[in-house]
């Protein structure tokens, strides 16, 4: 019986003396988790190195004569633009009278739209002649036409030249050309130009010839001018 007390006694003082020893030791740390970014995507159509300015930037994309009417660039004086005296009439010199460019339409029927606001710091400088979709537009005088061009407010268009090359007629909003119109041929007073339409920003429900005369300048420029009035210059 002693020798079982005794045993009991060593196997409590040895418990003792482990537990004192294991609480001693520092519990080990444990493990750092490191989180990780997820990777970057680049949005689709974008590669990643433009993302992360490796890339030049975008060009600058230049605009063209899409959006131009014409004149882009008023000369300083209408009378200088067209070899006049300064302070003469430009249109007193003008050298000829110019036929009505819609056909079946008299000069008494038309209405001055030059002096007409156009938004809140322009005017309209030309002269809107009323008609249906598909009639006539003939040349106003003799002269060359120097350029068939497309924009976005005036459409279809055409710029003729006449024969001294001091002055561009313009007709816009053309639903569609004469067959056969090319630039640089020689057209005759009356001969066919296109038909009225309603292209550009024209107002479907009113078609009509957008028509303005304009006196170039010395760099006879078909987008470059200054805008005369053509309602005293028409005649049948």
């Amino acid at each position: 019986m002693r020798w079982l007390m005794t045993f009991i006694v060593g196997a409590l003082v040895g418990a003792g003396v482990l537990f004192v020893l294991l609480r001693a030791v520092p519990d080990a740390p444990a493990p750092e988790v490191v989180a990780s970014a997820p990777p970057v995507s680049s949005p689709a159509g974008i590669p990643a190195a433009q993302i992360e300015g490796q890339l030049p930037p975008a060009p600058v994309v230049q605009p063209d004569l899409s959006d131009a009417e014409l004149p882009l660039r008023p000369a300083p004086d209408a009378a200088a633009a067209s070899g006049t005296a300064p302070g003469a009439d430009p249109l007193a010199a003008f050298p000829t009278r110019l036929l009505v460019p819609v056909k079946g339409v008299k000069a008494a029927q038309l209405t001055d739209t030059y002096d007409q606001a156009r938004g809140e710091q322009r005017q309209h400088e030309a002269l809107d002649i009323m008609a249906p979709k598909g009639t006539p537009v003939i040349a106003v005088a003799d002269g060359k036409v120097v350029k068939l061009f497309q924009s976005k407010p005036g459409g279809l268009t055409v710029y003729q030249f006449d024969p001294s090359e001091q002055y561009a007629y313009y007709y816009a909003h053309l639903d569609r050309y004469a067959d056969g119109i090319k630039e640089g041929m020689e057209i005759k007073r009356g001969d066919l130009v296109g038909y009225v339409g309603v292209t550009g920003n024209s107002d479907p429900n009113a078609p009509h010839l957008h028509f303005a005369v304009v006196a170039l300048t010395p760099e006879k420029q078909w987008w470059t001018g200054t805008p005369l009035n053509p309602f005293p210059l028409m005649s049948d």
